[in-house]
């Protein structure tokens, strides 16, 4: 390939190259896809619209089911596009931008479930604190710094990705513009771009894992120190949802970036599948039916919108009934 890097070509492979299997995977895969735009637009609604859910662990669930919405756009569709596309490359720079947005909405990903873990250390371990420490203020300072953070992070893992040089194979072995199968194409060492990039992962995934843990061996502590065993089974619900989330989510990230690119195998594209297109689907529904307070402002919503529709229903048919007369 020639020196200008806005003129490379890649070609992404994709999750399988049998025809009889494309069309059955994209019908599963935009099914998929819909769901999880429906459920987590859905989260933010109903939150918006339920002033019970106006709390400060609610507001994080928005942004994280914005996120979602966002992580899942970044790869379904041209996922989606290339199960059914012969032509299946895509420009250096449409690849970069892909690297830089899934490593964006990832890294906000990583910190918004570590503010989660720590707002429920606090609703549990210091309630009377609570309002004080997780202030309105705090909440979107919290969500401006890990937005900034990220930012500065996805740019380093794109340059370290897509600053060297490219002039062999151009066949990326995955179905979106992830680091190693990237890496793999560059002809220059890899080896201090894969350092950096370990660094900064370990920073962001590992770090934020250390404060969910943390945070939960606290909470643990204290449950176990209530004397009710009602208030340790509300406390250690209030918990559930945010633990399958976290285990999925980073379950997943630990797995695929966090080992040597020598051992990435053909299970890498499974993997990618869990976290990239089946959590974000997946957490709406965790967040719904494992949560009392959400199930509770649904059936509240669903009542409202019908009482209000019979409302106008009997409206409509007493004016019906006056101009009869």
């Amino acid at each position: 390939m020639g020196g200008n890097l806005t003129q490379i070509k890649f070609i992404l492979l994709g999750i399988t190259d049998s025809p009889c299997a494309q069309t059955p995977l994209f019908v599963l895969f935009l099914l998929i896809y819909i769901v999880t735009q429906v459920g987590n637009f859905g989260i933010i609604i109903l939150v918006r619209v339920s002033p019970s859910l106006h709390t400060p662990m609610y507001f994080f669930l928005t942004h994280f089911a914005f996120i979602d919405i966002c992580y899942s756009t970044v790869i379904s569709p041209r996922m989606l596009a290339d199960l059914l596309a012969e032509d299946k490359t895509i420009s250096f720079t449409a690849c970069m931008i892909q690297f830089f947005t899934f490593a964006f909405f990832s890294t906000i990903e990583c910190h918004l479930l570590a503010m989660m873990a720590y707002d429920r250390h606090v609703a549990i371990c210091h309630p009377l604190l609570y309002v004080t420490i997780i202030s309105r203020r705090i909440c979107w300072q919290l969500i401006a710094a890990s937005f900034l953070f990220a930012f500065l992070s996805a740019i380093i893992y794109t340059w370290c990705v897509f600053g060297g040089s490219f002039c062999g194979p151009n066949r990326i072995d995955h179905f979106f513009c992830d680091e190693v199968p990237v890496l793999k194409l560059m002809c220059s060492d890899t080896h201090t771009n894969e350092m950096v990039i370990f660094a900064f992962i370990t920073i962001n995934v590992v770090g934020t894992s250390m404060i969910i843990l943390l945070s939960y061996i606290s909470i643990l502590c204290t449950v176990l120190r209530m004397c009710s065993a009602q208030s340790r089974a509300r406390a250690f619900h209030t918990c559930t949802s945010h633990l399958m989330a976290v285990a999925s989510f980073f379950g997943t990230k630990f797995f695929m970036y966090l080992q040597p690119p020598s051992s990435h195998r053909s299970l890498d594209k499974v993997v990618s599948i869990i976290y990239t297109v089946i959590t974000p689907m997946l957490n709406p529904f965790i967040y719904s039916l494992r949560n009392k307070e959400v199930k509770g402002a649904l059936i509240k919503c669903r009542s409202r919108f019908f009482n209000h529709w019979q409302h106008k229903k009997v409206l409509s048919s007493s004016t019906c009934t006056v101009h009869v007369n």
